[in-house]
């Protein structure tokens, strides 16, 4: 048995943030379980023990698609050119590429490039149904594994599985969320159930005795690892790698409730909040707990529009089916500071933009 020191704890999350409803009555039935965020003390690394891998079952349903953004678009580009720098002229797989949408982007750019997701529902050729398994038969020079990692019950061993199908060779670029960027900017809603796994640089550089190049990217909310495959190791802890989350991390929390709760005794101005996934789906559920409610959800993604976000049971509407319902002054909450600019320009900067994350300082 590892030794964890207990971080945070939060019952009945939804366990998916990201699959949408059809009925609010739906989506407030929807699965939930428990976060009880711990540091394995032996390796340093940051999970929810209660995380149940039973619970995760993702079908058409489930949407995390943000290609719809313009801000987003910029950061595949920063992505894809870094793939070009360490994997360029190189055969690659994609292991959990989900609707494909970076893998099309590397294919359009010149890659030779197979995608693997046992979840995809379109008709690429490039991309199989299947998990990468020695029994695919597949290898490749290297392997892209974008936001994947943080969704699986034990990464080093999964790491482990994927060099194993690879050959026991092979380089590898990791992308997952940023704890440190979580922990600094005071983002309570980026801890939910289906992250079971919260990352900081130096786990990768425990992991892989050989990194090539890591770094953060989208404004620090990401980190990324181009590491040797053969490298793998099981990661450990040194007493500097002890993580806590900071005073005042909850504070963001409070004020946006406090702001809600004064807009439901008035009713003088209305509140929406912009991102209807993981973000979108946990701050509406806490502010849900403390008491007040947001009016809407609005999201760029059409597969989300017109349905129901998980926990709450908010419709999910587009900009311009939103926008009718909001006067001037209104308030919208904005999920994630880079979409900030991107926001503004597409709601003519009428709006009190309320970004809910602390400012680091």
């Amino acid at each position: 048995m590892s030794r964890t020191r207990e971080l945070y704890r939060a019952g009945q999350l939804p366990v998916f943030q990201n699959r949408m409803f059809a009925s609010e009555a739906l989506a407030r039935a929807c699965t939930r379980g428990d976060l009880v965020l711990v540091q394995d003390e032996d390796t340093g690394l940051v999970f929810n023990q209660a995380f149940d891998p039973g619970l995760m079952v993702y079908d058409a349903d489930y949407q995390n698609e943000q290609g719809h953004s313009a801000a987003f678009k910029r950061h595949l580009d920063a992505v894809a050119a870094l793939v070009h720098q360490h994997f360029g002229g190189q055969v690659l797989i994609e292991v959990g590429c989900g609707k494909g949408l970076f893998l099309e982007q590397l294919v359009a750019e010149g890659f030779s490039i197979t995608g693997l997701d046992p979840t995809y529902e379109g008709h690429n050729p490039n991309i199989v149904r299947e998990l990468f398994t020695p029994a695919t038969g597949m290898r490749a020079d290297g392997l892209i594994l974008r936001h994947v990692l943080e969704h699986v019950r034990d990464p080093v061993d999964f790491l482990a599985q994927l060099r194993l199908a690879n050959g026991g060779a092979g380089k590898i670029y990791i992308e997952v969320p940023c704890l440190d960027w979580i922990a600094a900017h005071h983002a309570w809603f980026d801890l939910f159930y289906e992250h079971v796994n919260y990352f900081r640089l130096p786990d990768f550089e425990r992991m892989f005795s050989r990194v090539h190049e890591a770094g953060r990217i989208f404004g620090g909310q990401y980190l990324y690892v181009v590491a040797d495959l053969a490298s793998l190791r099981t990661p450990a802890a040194t007493a500097r790698d002890a993580f806590a989350l900071p005073v005042g991390f909850f504070d963001k929390l409070n004020q946006s409730a406090e702001r809600l709760k004064a807009l439901d005794r008035t009713r003088q101005r209305r509140a929406a909040v912009w991102g209807g996934a993981s973000k979108g789906v946990i701050f509406s559920l806490f502010m849900e707990r403390a008491g007040t409610r947001v009016d809407t959800i609005i999201d760029l993604n059409p597969a989300k529009q017109g349905k129901h976000i998980a926990a709450t049971g908010l419709l999910v509407q587009s900009p311009e089916q939103a926008m009718p319902a909001l006067r001037p002054g209104d308030d919208i909450f904005v999920m994630n500071c880079n979409y900030l600019d991107e926001i503004r320009d597409m709601t003519a900067s009428q709006f009190n933009y309320i970004t809910v994350e602390h400012e680091e300082l």
